[in-house]
């Protein structure tokens, strides 16, 4: 292993990080978080997806407390990011110290427009935390200490790979090697296990992506839940109930991976930096595969806990998921509240929801639900932006 080169001053912020550090708080609401989880994530996860921490005990601590960690895993191809919201739900709950919870830096393309929130919760993933994953909000966030940060290296690659390419990391952003270094911080991997199967069997072709991006929608997955989604267009934001299973993996420091002095390290430094990490990465994430990606489904679990939490019937199933959001949505969004308990055990809850917010039945509409959908969905969004 190469030596370390000696320890650098850490990089103070530039005119411009400190004009963006408005970022820190413009959207973030813890309130949403914990609302969000108590009425919603913790029922779905409890029964539907029925996520694990694995080595998350002794939950990783800062190498340099005046910087955040960098905590990096792979993406579910094909998928929308369920595995994101499951796992930091799941740690949120965990956590003693929420200054420990990471952050997201996620890809533009789910905030540009509201139909990329899940269901049209009007900014859901910045409302949890979420920061745009540009170059320079990535730089000002390592300015930021309330809590770590989290990202997906892999950027959009990694959420496009189709099934035959599952677990396999695509080329990794040479930025969080980067700023690993300049900031003297840690990456802590942890890898999503089981999540390839939220969409199982289907595939990516680069020309129908580059045409998708353009309605601000990340790829296109090519496979049998494609006709269901024009029939049904929640199924746009369909999981299947995989087992997720988040492993944690052993920390790589980045700074001792290289002898060059920082100011001489050039973009090739860095890619063949990043490709060992991506290297590293992917032998820890074949041996969680191995050892905890054998059965993603888990059927006789999956029905036990339905059993279990009968009394909720129908909102851990995802075509009761619309009414659920859209109700949350109703509450918190539009009219402000944050005390409130959604009701899902009495009878005719789920009608309830569904008079309440009759746009919910464009969700179930054959094809033409999609007309109203998408005019909610781009309102104020510039297509092929």
């Amino acid at each position: 292993m190469p030596t370390a080169s000696p320890p650098t001053a850490l990089p103070q912020p530039t005119p411009a990080i400190l004009a963006n550090q408005h970022i820190y708080s413009d959207y973030f609401d813890e309130d949403f978080v914990e609302t969000l989880d108590r009425n919603i994530l913790q029922l779905l996860d409890r029964v539907w997806f029925r996520s694990r921490l694995v080595g998350f005990d002794n939950f990783p601590q800062r190498n340099n407390p005046a910087r955040p960690l960098l905590f990096a895993s792979n993406h579910s191809g094909m998928a929308f990011p369920w595995d994101a919201i499951v796992a930091l739900s799941h740690m949120w709950r965990r956590l003693p110290d929420l200054r420990n919870l990471p952050r997201p830096l996620s890809a533009p393309m789910l905030s540009q427009s509201v139909l990329m929130n899940p269901f049209l919760v009007k900014n859901f993933w910045k409302k949890s935390g979420c920061v745009d994953a540009t170059t320079l909000n990535f730089e000002t966030m390592m300015f930021y200490n309330d809590h770590n940060l989290m990202l997906y290296p892999e950027g959009v690659p990694g959420i496009g790979k189709g099934f035959n390419r599952k677990y396999k990391l695509q080329r990794l952003a040479t930025s969080i090697v980067r700023l690993g270094i300049q900031h003297r911080t840690d990456i802590v991997p942890f890898y999503t296990i089981n999540g390839e199967y939220l969409n199982p069997y289907t595939y990516s072709w680069e020309w129908v992506n580059r045409l998708s991006k353009k309605i601000g929608i990340p790829f296109i997955p090519m496979g049998p839940i494609l006709l269901m989604v024009l029939l049904q267009p929640w199924f746009f934001y369909m999981a299947y109930p995989a087992k997720l299973t988040f492993v944690l993996g052993t920390r790589i420091k980045p700074y001792e991976l290289t002898e060059k002095p920082l100011e001489s390290l050039t973009r090739p430094d860095y890619e063949a930096l990043a490709e060992q990490v991506r290297q590293r990465m992917q032998t820890e994430l074949d041996a969680a595969v191995k050892e905890h990606g054998q059965h993603p489904y888990r059927w006789r679990e999956l029905w036990q806990r339905m059993k279990e939490n009968r009394r909720f019937f129908p909102f851990f199933l995802p075509w009761a998921w619309p009414a659920l959001f859209q109700e949350f949505e109703r509450q918190y969004v539009r009219n402000g509240r944050r005390d409130f308990d959604l009701d899902l055990r009495s009878p005719g809850a789920y009608w309830r929801m569904i008079w309440r917010n009759p746009f919910t039945l464009t969700f179930f509409i054959p094809v033409l639900g999609w007309i109203p959908i998408a005019i909610r969905g781009y309102r104020g969004h510039k297509l092929g932006k």
